[in-house]
């Protein structure tokens, strides 16, 4: 029985070897692949740079986007939480008719008070677009 392929002596050699390459092989591949995730992040801030040169307009437009709808987002949750307060929010109310009655008194009753709230507002717009 000494031709058997399946002695237990060649069974106990062939497992002892096969846990150590099987290491070796699982810590090298672990190396390349931290060597390669390496190199990447360390090229990263580079990327980044490139990128936002070459796409510059089109991310400055996305910050902005973004900024603009949190910036809703905040005053909404703003408006909200004075809207809680019992007695604030019916005195924002009053004012708000007041303020609205008091313009309507004053610039669009008479039409001289149109045409001053027209030309007032013909300069506003000549200052912001700078037209002048």
């Amino acid at each position: 029985m000494s031709t058997d392929i399946n002695s237990p002596e060649e069974n106990v050699t062939t497992e002892s070897t096969t846990p150590n390459s099987t290491t070796t092989d699982a810590t090298e591949q672990a190396k390349e692949v931290l060597a390669k995730v390496a190199s990447v992040l360390g090229d990263a801030p580079e990327y980044v740079v490139e990128t936002f040169k070459e796409y510059k307009r089109p991310i400055t437009v996305i910050g902005l986007v973004l900024g603009v709808l949190i910036g809703i987002k905040m005053t909404f949750a703003i408006l909200s939480a004075i809207n809680d307060i019992p007695v604030l929010a019916p005195t924002m109310e009053l004012i708000g008719l007041i303020y609205t009655g008091w313009f309507l008194y004053r610039y669009l009753l008479k039409a001289s008070n149109r045409s001053e709230l027209l030309s007032s507002l013909g300069e506003v717009k000549d200052q912001i677009t700078g037209n002048k």
